[in-house]
């Protein structure tokens, strides 16, 4: 009787809650709504400096296309083509604007909202990317030819064969040409580095030149076919928000419609009074003045809505899951969505020595050959004419690592499949990593490009994470993984590696102390190793909680929590510290855990009182439980009520000072901690 007393007891305090959350539900929506708004704000602001950037690269003339126009993009090209013989050094100055120009259109396409992209245009985009790409290695390949032909002009003094070594920030070029053909020459090292080969027999008596071409971009990658998120796998939530933003549209053309008629009507009106009374002008063009401000901003609140619901559906996007599994890769294929290359490309090619540069009577000829400059094949195509098969043994190949990348396990060597458009690990053995000196060393059946890769989700699962207030408008996200410790401020629109440890030590990277906005950023991230960013398709490879790893019945649910909650938190980032929680593995799908409390600059961080708050996207709780217990509780902590959001739910305990800096934020600011939180999905991966 006393526990039936007690549980009715219980459940009439459960229901007056559920009751007070349920009344004042409309009226916390609302305030949630309002603040809300600097999403499309902040969106609206990235539209006007994307039209700002262009303005400025019209009116500052200095010869370079503007990438978004397709007959600017093609007369670069077209000229660029009609110029011959340039040196390989004139063409690394040259790829300093391509790939400038490349990589403006690659954030186009990621940058602008897909609502503000017609479909004419990204094909435009996706072939002026691929043509810079294909014409940048053709000019690196004449350039090659053009160095070749003075081979014998430029021979070392010692060995009697042609070496050189030319440097860029982009690209690197190893070239050496066999001129002495002399069969005990089999080692070739290029001075001051430990880069080279060892050739065999065979080619040591050839008329052949090795070139070690190290691209430090990957544009050999592009051509693999990658998977694109189809209509028919997007979630009912995006559907839902779609349906959403035509209903207010719509909305707005009746509404815009309601208003001239309604503004003709009052003309007419005010035509007839003018006839009737001619001193009440005055007064009339006042009413006209303000109806006219009226259908204004009526108009502005329904387009603002309609921004907002797109800003909303573009987000969604960011944490939806694939439903099924990437296409089927055989043994020796790299899947590209499990791996990632790093460090860019070794374009290792063995070509056919073109004729020489002979000085006849004070005059250098050369013979040109219409075909160009010739690879060589190796192993040949039919080899009858050999006694033994070990005539042609795999190449030692040995590079140098990228210095501004990192490894976190050795890496992998792969080579590149012309006729499948692939990477594959086949052809390759004997590799050799020395990290302390970044070289790794391998066997090569054939020669072709190569790169190193790594496992993307090598940093995935994340141990922890916490997203502290660092100062107005300036917060810190530190996520700790198996292997390292990656901290990064974000102030306005913009984001900065503050510092990364490894195993207790800290590393010094080329990105730390460069403010970047935050697509770019996440970009250099990835690229130099650091990848805490995972894609559509992750959750097939990642050990995960049940956030991400859901079933089909909750995709219309789980993601829209997980929106919501980076949402709420970015609004409340600029007062408020957030972290990690274990029971966030142990909560229901539906459901997030995490840390919270208030941050005051004054206060000792040693030992923080943390509240434990549990969110569904429509209500939001603090729990009796704290880390420390042993058993995880959906349990109320006493005297605390239900909200709706997690703005109301913690200005029960917050101070009045930490809520006026909540609601003064800068929109751009809440923006880019919203972007990044839902880039590296916290509440699910870790």
């Amino acid at each position: 009787m006393e526990r039936l007393e007690i549980q009715r007891i219980e459940k009439e305090k459960w229901n007056r809650l559920e009751a007070k959350d349920l009344e004042r539900r409309n009226e916390e929506l609302e305030e949630l709504y309002l603040l809300e708004r600097c999403f499309p704000e902040a969106e609206k602001l990235k539209q006007e400096t994307r039209m700002l950037s262009q303005w400025k690269h019209y009116i500052q003339c200095d010869g370079s296309p503007d990438p978004s126009i397709a007959q600017e993009m093609n007369t670069f090209i077209s000229l660029w083509k009609e110029k011959t013989n340039e040196t390989f050094e004139e063409v690394i100055e040259k790829s300093k604007v391509v790939l400038n120009l490349i990589e403006k259109l690659k954030f186009i396409l990621l940058e602008t909202p897909p609502c503000d992209l017609q479909d004419k245009n990204i094909i435009q985009y996706q072939e002026s990317i691929l043509q810079l790409q294909e014409l940048l290695h053709l000019k690196f390949n004449v350039a090659t030819e053009i160095l070749l032909r003075q081979a014998s002009t430029l021979a070392d003094l010692d060995s009697g064969n042609m070496e050189k070594v030319i440097k860029d920030e982009n690209v690197t070029l190893y070239v050496w040409a066999n001129l002495k053909k002399n069969p005990r020459h089999r080692s070739v090292r290029f001075s001051e580095t430990q880069i080279g080969f060892e050739i065999p027999r065979i080619l040591a008596t050839s008329d052949i030149a090795v070139r070690l071409l190290h691209t430090h971009y990957d544009h050999v990658s592009a051509l693999h076919p990658v998977s694109t998120p189809s209509k028919e796998h997007t979630s009912s939530v995006t559907e839902l928000v779609k349906d959403d933003v035509e209903n207010v549209e719509k909305a707005i053309s009746k509404e815009v419609e309601e208003e001239s008629k309604q503004q003709e009507k009052q003309s007419h009106l005010i035509q007839e009074e003018k006839l009737k009374v001619e001193e009440e002008q005055d007064d009339i063009e006042v009413k006209m003045t303000s109806a006219e401000e009226e259908s204004e901003a009526i108009k502005c609140e329904l387009e603002m809505k309609v921004l907002s619901e797109t800003v909303s559906a573009a987000q969604l996007l960011l944490v939806e899951n694939s439903s099924e599994k990437p296409d089927f890769f055989e043994n020796d294929m790299v899947d590209l969505f499990q791996f990632t290359t790093l460090g860019g490309v070794y374009h290792l090619d063995i070509l056919e020595l073109p004729p020489q540069c002979k000085p006849v009577k004070g005059w250098m000829i050369v013979e040109i050959l219409k075909e160009g400059l010739q690879k060589y094949t190796y192993p040949p195509e039919t080899t009858e004419d050999f006694e033994t098969e070990n005539a042609f043994p795999p190449i030692e190949v040995t590079l140098e690592v990228h210095e501004n990348v990192i490894f976190f396990e050795n890496p992998m060597v792969v080579r590149w499949d012309a006729e499948g458009k692939h990477w594959r690990t086949d052809g390759i053995s004997n590799v050799s990593y020395k990290p302390n000196e970044r070289l790794i060393t391998f066997s090569l059946d054939t020669f072709g490009p190569v790169t190193l890769i790594q496992d993307a989700h090598i940093n995935m699962p994340y141990q922890s994470w916490e997203l502290r207030p660092l100062d107005v408008n300036k917060v810190l996200l530190t996520v700790t993984t198996v292997f390292t410790e990656i901290q990064i401020q974000i102030k306005e629109n913009l984001c900065m590696l503050s510092s990364v440890k490894l195993k207790d030590k800290k590393h010094i990277s080329i990105l730390e102390g460069t403010w970047m906005t935050p697509i770019p950023f996440i970009i250099a991230l990835k690229e130099a190793g650091l990848n805490i960013f995972p894609t559509r398709y992750s959750h097939f490879y990642v050990v995960i909680n049940n956030k991400a790893r859901m079933n089909l019945s909750k995709f219309n649910v789980v993601p829209l929590v997980e929106v919501k909650a980076y949402r709420q938190m970015a609004l409340l980032s600029s007062t408020f510290a957030f972290g990690w929680s274990k029971w966030n593995l142990l909560c229901n799908s539906t459901k997030v855990v995490f840390k919270v409390r208030e941050h005051l600059p004054e206060e000792c961080t040693e030992n923080p009182n943390w509240a434990l708050l549990m969110f569904s996207g429509d209500r939001a709780q603090r729990l009796k439980i704290k880390e420390e217990s042993e058993a995880f509780s959906e349990a109320l902590k006493e005297e605390t009520e239900f909200h709706s959001t997690l703005y109301h739910m913690v200005r029960d305990f917050a101070s009045k000072e930490a809520m006026e800096k909540v609601r003064s934020s800068n929109c751009q600011f809440v923006n880019s901690v919203c972007h990044m939180l839902l880039s590296t999905r916290l509440l699910s991966y870790s």
